[in-house]
């Protein structure tokens, strides 16, 4: 049985390392409420741009528009939406593992250094990585969206798509592909949103539709369409960070907690350790008094 004093040492070293992961528990618990608040907020206004690109597009012939045309797919471009820092439990091996499954022709674009260091690691043909703050300006976003479509306007890469990890719920995050480009199926793509994020508000819908197209349907739509993988983007790195922060904020509450039930049993350890010194040293001394009496 260990001695009191290496016991004592364990149970101060797991006190110290539950106090750290108890203020990481509280941070990311902060963090993960603004990210979640985040996430939903944005859901409706991408819900309603893919509505009216829908209903731009519905009476409207696309032919010409780079955005909505269909070509064989040579190399599909993956945008990977991962973590810069650890400690955020499976959220980032569960990411990878469907990236895994992408084909080897891809061509991919990270977000994240541990997206980076994966893509790297793995040999795959890494385009450019990118980092966004914490806080996810648009700004940030907007140079990786720019240049996502300058490559796939430019043929290098005939898909637009983003692999990241879906928000559901604080204890459950889903990593999942979805492809922004081409538009080549509008209804698809709607009841996929939908099927995501819910339906947008009937009234805010019904009045989002009451819209008068000046110059014309044909230039406001391919304004539209650039407009929508820019926010679709910005949503989906928005989804990403709830994800983390949540994920982060579970395993850091799963440490907190396992930390203090070891401290009970090493306690538990401790006593049972000094008790057992404490009898062995009154059965020496009775022993002692017992050959000092003979």
């Amino acid at each position: 049985m260990a001695n009191t004093r290496d016991i004592r040492n364990r149970i101060k070293g797991v006190k110290n390392t539950r106090q750290i992961t108890k203020a990481m528990q509280m941070v990311a618990t902060s963090k993960m409420k603004r990210a979640q608040e985040s996430a939903k907020c944005g859901r409706p206004y991408a819900l309603l741009l893919a509505d009216v690109i829908g209903s731009l597009s519905s009476n409207l012939q696309e032919s010409g528009q780079a955005f909505f045309e269909s070509r064989p797919v040579k190399h599909r471009g993956v945008l990977v939406l991962s973590t810069d820092k650890g400690l955020c439990g499976a959220l980032n091996a569960n990411l990878f593992r469907l990236v895994h499954e992408v084909d080897a022709s891809a061509k991919f674009v990270a977000v994240g250094k541990r997206a980076t260091q994966y893509l790297s690691r793995t040999r795959r043909d890494l385009l450019a990585d990118f980092t966004v703050s914490d806080r996810a300006p648009f700004s940030e976003v907007r140079k990786v969206v720019e240049f996502l479509l300058h490559q796939y306007l430019e043929e290098n890469i005939d898909t637009v798509e983003v692999a990241y990890t879906s928000f559901v719920n604080t204890l459950q995050q889903e990593p999942e592909i979805v492809q922004l480009l081409p538009f080549s199926d509008l209804e698809t793509m709607l009841s996929t949103l939908h099927a995501r994020f819910g339906s947008p508000d009937d009234e805010i819908a019904k009045d989002s539709r009451e819209i008068l197209f000046e110059p014309g349907r044909s230039e406001i739509l391919a304004e539209l369409a650039s407009l929508y993988v820019k926010q679709e983007t910005y949503q989906l790195i928005l989804e990403s960070q709830a994800s983390e922060h949540s994920a982060r904020m579970v395993a850091m509450k799963n440490a907190t907690d396992n930390a203090g039930n070891l401290v009970e049993d090493l306690t538990l350890q401790y006593n049972r350790a000094r008790q057992a010194a404490i009898t062995q040293e009154i059965i020496e001394l009775s022993a002692a008094a017992f050959s000092d009496g003979a």
